[in-house]
């Protein structure tokens, strides 16, 4: 699954467009490389997020084939501190 639908789906970032704006601004690590919107996901993988002063790490827990419920979308990845 492309980065930016991942964002999306798993709810870290609301919308697809704002995805793409982040990670073309150079603010979207995957796996601690500069990561363009289209690049593929596969579980394991680690995104971080800087936004402002914050940082937020993920782990991909599980890449879905489609659209996940509200109450599923946490599920997808895991909080690394």
């Amino acid at each position: 699954m492309r980065l930016d639908k991942f964002l999306k789906v798993s709810r870290l970032i609301k919308r697809r467009t704002v995805a793409n704006k982040v990670s073309e601004q150079g603010r979207i690590y995957v796996n601690g490389v500069i990561a363009k919107p289209a690049k593929q996901l596969k579980e394991g993988d680690i995104i971080t997020i800087v936004q402002a002063d914050t940082e937020i790490k993920v782990k991909i827990v599980r890449v879905p084939n489609n659209t996940v419920s509200v109450q599923e979308a946490p599920t997808l990845y895991e909080v690394i501190n």
